[in-house]
C-alpha cells in the first residue's frame, strides 16, 4: 500500500474528503482508489483558531504503486512496508509456568499457547468479573482483599485504568499485539490513534477473550492461586509450589515467566530472602489532581471545544526544576475518576481510571516527581518498596482511616494552608475524603517541587493553575521500585529458567511496553 504522510485534515472530515485528498496528492484520477485508511491520526491544537487533524494514510490503488511512489518521497509518499509478526513453534519437554496475569503475564502465555506450549497460568487474585465485584465492594465500603483489588487479579494494574497504549514506533511484535486486542474487543482505532485508549469497561472484555484463547489453545489459567515458592536445583528452575483453595500443589517445569506486577511486594521479599538478584530502581511520587473536564477542554480546544469530532481532550506536561528534579503529569485520564489503589491494609495509594466514553464530569492526572535511590537513604534493594510504604502509611492517617483520601484545594496547597470545604470542583474518589494538607503525608522537598512545578506548568499551559483544583493523595505506583537482574538470554542472573519480565520486574511501563516484554520473555523460552 501507499502510505501519505503530514496531512491536514479538517475535523468535519469523511471518506469522500480523504478520497479527495489521496488522489490530489498522488496525481491520480479518485476512481483508481481501491481502498484507504487510516495509518495515524493526532489532534493538532498548536492554533487554537484552526484545529485540524494531522492524518497518515494508507492508500491502495489499480495499477503500478511503484510507478506513483517514485520521485515523490520527499512529499510524504511512500510504499508502506508492514511488518509481520511469526510466531515461534516448538515443542516443549514441560508445559512452562507464567506466574501473573497483568498485560506481561497475558500475552507471554497467549504467545506460548499459539505456539503448542500449553503454558500453565498462576494468578493470585480472581478473575476480571469477581476481581471487579471485589474492587466496587472496596469503593463503596472500605472493606479490602488484599488478595484481589486494583492491583491484583485477571488483567493486572491496568485492568483499573483508562487502557491507556504508549505505542511509540511500531514492530512486529507492538503491531501483533495491538491486532490480538483488536481482535478480542478493543476499539479498532487503537491502531492509528496517536494517543490510543481501550476503556476500563472495555479491557475488561478484552483481558477474558484473551484468556479464553489461551485456554482454548491447550493452556491452563487458574486463579486464586499464589505462587509461594519457586524450586531452585543447582541454580536451574525445577518448578513451582502454590496454594489455591488453602491446597499446597507443585508443578514440575523449567521454564516460569514472572510476570508479578509492580505492587507483588511481598513476593519481592521472598524472591530477595531466596537470593535473586534485584536492584534498586528510581520512582516517581506525587498526587492525582482534578479540574472539569469540560474547563480542560476549553483550555485545550478554544472555542472548538465543543466539537463532536473531538470529545474529552488530555494533556501531558513536562518541567525541569532547578533543584534537578523533574515534575511531570502521568497517566491523565479524561473524563475520569480518582480511585483507590492500595493492595496492603492501612496504606492508601490513588490511581485514576476512564471507560471508553470518557464522559466523566472531571479530568484527572498523576502529578508526580521523579524520586532518587539517594532519597531512599539506604542501599537496600527494597529500599524503594520501603519509601513507598513509609508514604501510603501516612496518607492513611493523614485520611483518617477507613481509606478516605488526603484532600486540597490547589489553592490552599500553593498558599500552605488547610482546605474547609470545596470549590466547583468536587472530588470523585471512593471511598472518601477528609481535608488535609498534601504536607502532612509527603516529605518537604517533594511539596515543595510540586508547587515550583504546579506554578511552570501554568506557564505552558495556562489556566492549568485553577484555584479551585483538587489534590488527592497519594500517588506512589507509576511503577516499580525494584528491577530484577536478568542476562542477555533474559533468565534472572544466576538462575537458569527464570523469566523476570514487564513491569513488575523492572522492564516496562505501561500496558504494550510489558506486553511486548511478555512476548520477548516467551520467544527466549521457544527458540533458546
Amino acid at each position: 500500500m501507499i502510505k501519505i504522510t503530514n496531512l491536514k485534515i479538517p475535523l468535519d472530515y469523511d471518506l469522500k474528503t480523504l478520497e479527495k485528498i489521496a488522489a490530489e496528492k498522488l496525481c491520480i484520477p479518485i476512481d483508481r482508489i481501491q481502498k484507504i485508511s487510516i495509518a495515524k491520526k493526532a489532534v493538532n491544537n498548536d492554533d487554537k483558531q484552526n484545529i485540524y487533524f494531522d492524518l497518515t494514510l494508507l492508500v491502495s490503488i489499480t495499477g503500478s504503486e511503484n510507478e506513483i511512489v517514485w520521485g515523490k518521497k520527499s512529499k510524504g509518499i511512500s510504499i508502506e512496508e508492514t511488518p509481520l509478526y511469526k510466531f515461534p513453534v516448538k515443542k516443549l519437554e514441560q508445559r512452562p509456568v507464567v506466574i501473573g496475569f497483568g498485560p506481561a503475564g497475558l500475552f507471554s502465555a497467549l504467545i506460548l499457547a499459539k505456539s503448542g506450549a500449553r503454558p500453565i497460568v498462576l494468578e493470585r487474585g480472581l478473575d476480571v468479573d469477581r476481581r471487579t465485584e471485589k474492587v466496587h465492594e472496596f469503593w463503596n465500603t472500605g472493606i479490602l482483599d488484599t488478595q484481589t483489588n486494583v492491583q491484583f487479579g485477571e488483567g493486572g494494574a491496568g485492568a483499573f485504568s483508562d487502557g491507556k497504549l504508549k505505542i511509540g514506533l511500531k514492530d512486529a511484535r507492538k503491531t501483533m499485539i495491538l491486532e490480538e486486542l483488536i481482535a478480542s474487543g478493543a476499539p479498532p482505532e487503537i491502531m492509528y490513534l496517536s494517543k490510543p485508549h481501550i476503556g476500563t469497561d472495555k479491557l475488561k472484555i478484552v483481558v477474558k477473550k484473551i484468556r479464553k484463547n489461551i485456554i482454548d489453545l491447550g493452556g491452563e489459567v487458574h486463579f486464586g492461586a499464589e505462587a509461594t515458592e519457586i524450586i531452585i536445583k543447582n541454580n536451574i528452575v525445577k518448578g513451582v509450589r502454590y496454594t489455591q483453595n488453602c491446597i499446597e500443589n507443585e508443578i514440575e517445569t523449567d521454564n516460569v515467566i514472572l510476570a508479578i506486577g509492580h505492587s507483588a511486594r511481598d513476593t519481592f521479599e521472598k524472591l530477595f530472602n531466596c537470593g535473586i538478584k534485584m536492584e534498586q530502581k528510581p520512582l516517581a511520587i506525587g498526587v492525582r489532581i482534578e479540574h472539569p473536564q469540560e474547563y480542560i477542554n476549553k483550555i485545550q480546544y478554544g472555542n472548538f471545544a465543543d466539537h463532536p469530532s473531538l470529545g474529552a481532550t488530555d494533556y501531558h506536561m513536562v518541567v525541569h526544576l532547578k533543584n534537578s528534579r523533574g515534575v511531570y503529569t502521568f497517566c491523565m485520564c479524561p473524563g475520569g475518576s480518582v480511585v483507590a489503589a492500595t493492595s496492603e491494609e492501612n496504606h492508601l495509594t490513588t490511581n485514576g481510571m476512564s471507560e471508553y466514553a470518557r464522559n466523566g464530569r472531571n479530568a484527572n492526572t498523576a502529578l508526580l516527581i521523579t524520586i532518587n535511590k539517594d532519597d531512599y537513604l539506604s542501599n537496600h534493594p527494597l529500599a524503594g518498596m520501603e519509601f513507598q510504604r513509609r508514604i501510603e502509611k501516612a496518607a492513611f492517617i493523614a485520611g483518617g482511616g477507613g481509606y478516605k483520601a488526603p484532600i486540597q484545594r490547589l489553592e490552599d496547597f500553593l498558599l500552605k494552608r488547610n482546605t474547609t470545604s470545596f470549590g466547583d470542583v468536587s472530588s470523585t474518589y471512593m471511598p472518601g475524603t477528609a481535608f488535609a494538607e498534601v504536607d502532612s503525608y509527603l516529605p518537604d522537598y517533594i511539596t515543595d517541587s510540586l508547587r515550583q512545578g504546579v506554578l511552570e506548568m501554568g506557564d505552558w499551559m495556562p489556566g492549568f493553575n485553577y484555584p479551585e483544583a483538587i489534590l488527592t493523595g497519594a500517588e506512589t505506583r507509576s511503577s516499580s521500585p525494584v528491577r530484577i537482574l536478568r542476562n542477555e538470554n533474559f533468565h534472572t542472573v544466576g538462575v537458569k529458567g527464570l523469566f523476570p519480565c514487564g513491569e513488575g520486574a523492572g522492564y516496562a511501563g505501561g500496558i504494550i511496553s510489558a506486553a511486548v516484554d511478555g512476548v520477548i520473555c516467551a520467544e527466549s523460552i521457544l527458540l533458546k
